[in-house]
């Protein structure tokens, strides 16, 4: 691990589930020993000349998950498990972000279904056709794809499982919106149930 000249090293604290940057801090050698002994990420404050545990005063930890150096020795990873928000602000993340689980192009489709839920022509948008139909025609086309995807599955063409199975997430990530909710609810959900 380099220290620049003042004995600091930069610390990019990450969310190990979301892999959301949560906060930028400094460590001395002091606080990294400090940090793997706590299992409680300290900082060296430059504001305050002391080493500082995040959440010392209002409870919200950030948990050590691990420590990587960088490429070149100069840059630490620090992946945690945060208690409630990192921002001094009361917010998720220090760029006022939440920290969400984000599913790449998942999300960003969950998002074009949002879009044209609230803003698209229902004549010329198949999303916003059903949304107009309503939640009955929604729930019935995630069921007509359900189907679809089970008796692929009982075939040997890959493609039609694949495309199948395709079109069953779509619908049900329509069906999702339909009642207000999005993926990240059912993961949620999911979480809970892990042993």
């Amino acid at each position: 691990m380099k220290l620049n000249i003042k004995g600091l090293i930069p610390a990019i604290i990450q969310d190990n589930e979301t892999k959301n940057v949560l906060m930028l801090g400094y460590m001395n050698q002091e606080a990294l020993d400090k940090t793997l002994e706590l299992n409680k990420v300290t900082f060296f404050s430059r504001s305050k000349n002391r080493l500082w545990t995040k959440g010392e005063e209002s409870g919200h930890f950030l948990n050590l998950v691990s420590i990587k150096n960088d490429c070149d020795n100069d840059t630490l990873l620090i992946k945690v498990n945060p208690v409630g928000s990192t921002c001094h602000t009361g917010l998720d993340t220090c760029w006022q972000e939440l920290n969400n689980q984000e599913f790449g192009f998942i999300s960003k489709l969950e998002e074009t279904i949002k879009d044209r839920k609230e803003n698209a022509d229902s004549n010329k948008s198949y999303v916003a056709s059903l949304f107009a139909k309503g939640i009955n025609k929604i729930a019935q086309k995630v069921g007509e794809e359900a189907v679809e995807v089970v008796i692929e599955a009982k075939d040997t063409n890959d493609d039609l499982f694949l495309s199948e199975s395709a079109d069953l997430l779509f619908h049900y990530l329509i069906l999702l919106q339909a009642k207000g909710y999005q993926l990240n609810d059912v993961v949620n959900i999911l979480k809970s149930r892990e042993k």
